[in-house]
This record gives structure tokens, C-alpha cells and sequence, in this order.
């Protein structure tokens, strides 16, 4: 195992407060041209066999619509300091983003058009995330809120 290895393994430990299963539930956002849309379902979070992938799976309902989203999350990049998250869905979609998380334990995620604040309770029991997403370019909005509770 290179130097490299041991350091991403130590660094992906910083993942397992998200190892579970959590019931989602929240909304995206109303805007001047769109209603308030409800989110519920369920996120679930595992080890991939060698401890550098977290595998985070989606099932939620948006509206009357299924999403299915399978993401892998990891290995920690040193040279980022971000954790790399790769996520595919059920519609077709392919987004990349980058996680980090500082010293108060809260997890941020961002990409090109998405970024999250993910805060996660002191009895790691609990979840909130705050998303905005850009459609101009340049403009971050906010999108939707979630939150998270552990069932198992």
C-alpha cells in the first residue's frame, strides 16, 4: 500500500458520520414561476470493500416522480483537500462535485450548477442541507432544503 493509500483511508474516515440509512424529507423552493415542490424518501450510505469509496444511494419521490441517484463518494485528493463525488440517475444525468468539510464538522458540496451546506447534529442523528444551484452562470439561488433523520 503506497503513502497515498494509507493517507486517502484516514482521511475517508472523516465519511462514516454519513454511513446509515435517513429518511429524507423537504422541498425545493417555490420561485415566481415554479410552486413549492415536496421531496421524501430515503438516502442510504455504505463502504465499498477496501474503505476509498462511499457508496450513497437515493430513492426519493419529487412530486409524483421517482428519482434514483447512485453516487460514489471518495477517496479523499490531498491535493484538493475534497472528497470527489461522482453521481448518476435514473434520468440520465452524470454530475460531478467535490465535498469538504471543516473544522465544525459541516460537509459542503459543490459543483458547476449545484452546491450544498450540509450540517450534521451533534447526536449525529439528524441532517439539514441547504441547496442553490446557478442557471445563468453567475447567480446562486437557493434551490431546496432537506433534512436528514437516521433509521438505522
Amino acid at each position: 500500500m503506497t503513502d497515498k493509500n494509507r493517507v486517502s483511508t484516514s482521511e475517508n474516515e472523516r465519511l462514516n458520520v454519513l454511513v446509515g440509512r435517513w429518511r429524507s424529507q423537504g422541498q425545493a423552493v417555490a420561485t415566481p414561476v415554479e410552486p413549492s415542490i415536496q421531496i421524501a424518501g430515503f438516502d442510504t450510505y455504505e463502504w465499498l470493500g477496501g474503505g476509498f469509496f462511499l457508496i450513497h444511494r437515493v430513492d426519493v419521490r419529487i412530486n409524483d416522480d421517482r428519482v434514483e441517484v447512485i453516487e460514489m463518494i471518495g477517496p479523499y485528493d490531498p491535493a484538493t483537500q475534497t472528497y470527489p463525488m461522482r453521481s448518476f440517475d435514473n434520468q440520465g444525468n452524470f454530475v460531478t462535485m467535490r465535498a469538504s468539510v471543516n473544522d465544525d464538522g459541516v460537509w459542503t458540496f459543490t459543483g458547476e450548477t449545484e452546491r450544498a451546506t450540509l450540517v450534521i447534529a451533534e447526536d449525529r442523528n439528524t441532517m439539514t442541507a441547504r441547496w442553490e444551484r446557478v442557471d445563468n452562470g453567475s447567480d446562486w439561488r437557493h434551490w431546496m432544503d432537506m433534512t436528514f433523520t437516521k433509521v438505522s
